[in-house]
């Protein structure tokens, strides 16, 4: 069923303006056959060097919000491209205060034109969209379409974190990243029963543990570089 859009969705956008960095890409100008780059200035944006942390699909925020709050000293960017989502994440950062957070709208095939090459020190997966059926699988956001395009913005020995309830998304995965050079540790298939530390927990994550589903979890280190 799709989202009802929430009522005055422009203007609570706007609102957020302090931590909105707009759309990855003009949609309207990739219609019209316009090459379009915009570069991220990091520094520019945070006032700072800090290590850089990306978020691909932040849904409401639950998530980016509690690592930014627990990591003032690193930057984070959380993607979404549902508008009518990603508001709400940002209202919550915007009420929270969280001078290292910032949020972007569009789709993660666009990431690369606006990350410099060796710009990002982790990417989270957080409960990505499994896309079962096989002739979706190139949306999946661990394809080996999309794990190409964190290779290039990743730095070197950088690191994908990915958690899903999904067993057949998270076996893709498991293949995807080993095909395309990624070391994988700290691989579990029971991430609430395996003694991790450090965990941030989900909305979406709480009720599929709760419910009796196993949560897994992978990191995936950028090795081929």
């Amino acid at each position: 069923m799709r989202m009802r859009r929430k009522k005055h969705l422009d203007e609570r956008l706007a609102d957020c303006g302090s931590v909105n960095l707009g759309w990855l890409i003009d949609y309207a100008a990739e219609q019209r056959g316009e090459v379009q780059q915009r570069t991220l200035d990091v520094q520019e944006i945070f006032g700072n060097e800090n290590p850089v942390h990306l978020e691909v699909g932040c849904g409401k925020g639950g998530f980016i919000v509690q690592a930014a709050q627990q990591n003032p000293d690193i930057n984070f960017i959380a993607v979404e491209m549902a508008r009518n989502v990603i508001v709400s994440a940002m209202e919550l950062a915007m009420k929270m205060n969280l001078p290292n957070l910032k949020f972007l709208m569009g789709k993660a095939e666009y990431l690369e034109k606006f990350f410099p090459e060796n710009s990002v020190e982790r990417i989270y997966l957080n409960f990505s969209c499994p896309y079962p059926k096989e002739t979706y699988k190139k949306h999946r956001l661990t394809h080996s379409g999309f794990l190409e395009i964190y290779k290039k913005i990743l730095v070197p020995n950088g690191e994908i974190h990915q958690k899903t309830d999904n067993m057949k998304l998270f076996e893709f995965s498991i293949e995807s990243f080993s095909s395309c050079g990624f070391t994988l540790k700290n691989v579990s298939l029971d991430l609430h029963n395996s003694g991790f530390e450090g965990n941030i927990i989900t909305e979406y994550e709480k009720r599929f543990s709760d419910a009796g589903f196993p949560i897994y979890r992978l990191e995936a280190v950028n090795s081929s570089k």
